[in-house]
Order: structure tokens, then C-alpha cells, then sequence
């Protein structure tokens, strides 16, 4: 080995732990990352559906006469 690979094989050694370190917390904020994207999507999926669903289920309404209880408080007025 010429003395150029052997000091670029020592300058490589003594940085390997910081290396590896650098590319452990790139790979745990990338997965975070990806967690917090994908948690993102699915939330924003399960609101877009659920408003569909609110905005085209069918309203249920509901009559009734009232006309007994108009006569009552008509003659609590008199």
C-alpha cells in the first residue's frame, strides 16, 4: 500500500464512530420522519372521508303539530 491509502485508512478509522453515529441519527430521523408523514396521511384520509360521509349522509327531519300546544299557551295569554 503506497503511505497515500495507509493515511487515508487511519484518517477513515479514527472518524469511523462519528460516521456511523452521523448515519444512525440520519436513519432514526428519517424514520421518524417517514412515521410522522404516513401518520399525517392517514389522518388527513380519515378526515376527507368522514366529512364525505357527513356531507352525503341523509338528513333525518322530523314534523309535528304543534297547534295543541298554540291553543294552550293561547289561552294562558287570556
Amino acid at each position: 500500500m503506497s503511505q497515500e491509502k495507509v493515511d487515508r485508512y487511519k484518517k477513515e478509522k479514527a472518524n469511523r464512530k462519528k460516521v456511523l453515529a452521523r448515519n444512525r441519527v440520519k436513519r432514526i430521523c428519517g424514520t421518524i420522519l417517514g412515521w410522522v408523514i404516513l401518520a399525517a396521511l392517514v389522518g388527513w384520509a380519515g378526515y376527507a372521508g368522514y366529512r364525505y360521509y357527513e356531507k352525503n349522509r341523509p338528513v333525518e327531519t322530523f314534523y309535528c303539530d304543534t297547534s295543541v300546544l298554540d291553543d294552550y299557551i293561547a289561552g294562558l295569554a287570556q
